[in-house]
């Protein structure tokens, strides 16, 4: 790059003013990132170093799916299926915005065609089944082909017989598809209870937040339930459910932590030890054939 090149983009970049106190603070775009939760100054490198995951507080940052993957399984041994399914717009939905271009959106935003990368890899040696959800595509809603993915990937793990894992982070159905959304809660749901009933192990991770139709879906149905720290969980948001009731909420209420607490799930796993923790339950869940 010519110096003078370097010099105007130098300028076009967002820098924290010195002389105003009062003013929020802004970082230069894509090199520092703020901490949602201490409010620290993180560098990008060290953050992508840490799997996005603040060394200050431990705040677990979103991941992207192409992220998550590369973070769970053995290294380079993914390989996607079902890549090229796409959602259409069955209704013709429109509100503030067509569902049309929210879609076309979401792709250019995430480079995926839908809201979930589903595939097969392996982790601690142990071949697997594996879907990641990707927040950005839609708030990683569930419509039909996200639901036509989920229970192609449950499907997959039964005529392999390779243990099923998911991540999971949504904000639910995608009512963009009405009725044909809501539909996939009960696909999901008897795609897992096949998988359950030919003991075939299938794990679930539940990452910030998972909410809606799909928290009252498949990931409940695992045989292990795994989430991360500080994740969100639940049916409603606990804004709608104090307007509900008319109460204050606990502390802490809908985390993971909470729900540990009160046995919705198995066990809180901080991100840098997740892959070392499936691989340990694979072990224990899989014997000869794949089977419990």
């Amino acid at each position: 790059m010519p110096i003078a090149d370097w010099f105007k983009a130098r300028e076009s970049r967002k820098y924290t003013p010195a002389s105003d106190k009062s003013a929020p603070a802004e970082v230069p775009d894509g090199v520092w990132v703020k901490c949602e939760s201490c409010k620290h100054i993180i560098y990008e490198g060290e953050l992508v170093a840490d799997q996005r995951v603040c060394r200050h507080c431990g705040h677990h940052f979103a991941l992207s799916a192409p992220e998550r993957i590369g973070s769970l399984v053995d290294e380079g041994s993914f390989v996607e299926k079902d890549a090229g399914l796409s959602p259409g717009d069955p209704l013709s939905f429109s509100a503030a915005k067509p569902y049309g271009a929210s879609l076309d959106k979401a792709r250019e935003q995430s480079g995926l065609n839908e809201a979930i990368v589903t595939g097969s890899a392996a982790i601690g040696g142990h071949d697997v089944v594996i879907g990641v959800m990707d927040f950005r595509f839609v708030g990683a809603s569930m419509g039909s082909v996200v639901g036509e993915k989920v229970a192609r990937a449950f499907e997959a793990a039964l005529s392999q017989r390779k243990p099923l894992v998911m991540v999971i982070s949504s904000g639910g159905a995608r009512m963009q598809e009405g009725m044909l959304s809501l539909m996939q809660m009960a696909k999901t749901s008897a795609a897992a209870a096949r998988l359950s009933d030919a003991g075939v192990p299938y794990i679930s991770i539940l990452a910030d937040p998972t909410y809606g139709g799909v928290t009252a879906s498949f990931p409940v149905l695992a045989d292990v339930i795994l989430a991360e720290p500080g994740a969100r969980i639940g049916f409603t948001g606990p804004r709608i459910i104090e307007q509900t009731i008319r109460q204050k909420l606990p502390k802490g209420f809908q985390t993971s932590e909470f729900m540990l607490e009160h046995g919705m799930i198995d066990s809180v796993v901080p991100r840098s030890e997740l892959r070392d923790t499936v691989g340990l339950l694979l072990e224990y869940l899989s014997a000869k054939g794949g089977e419990r």
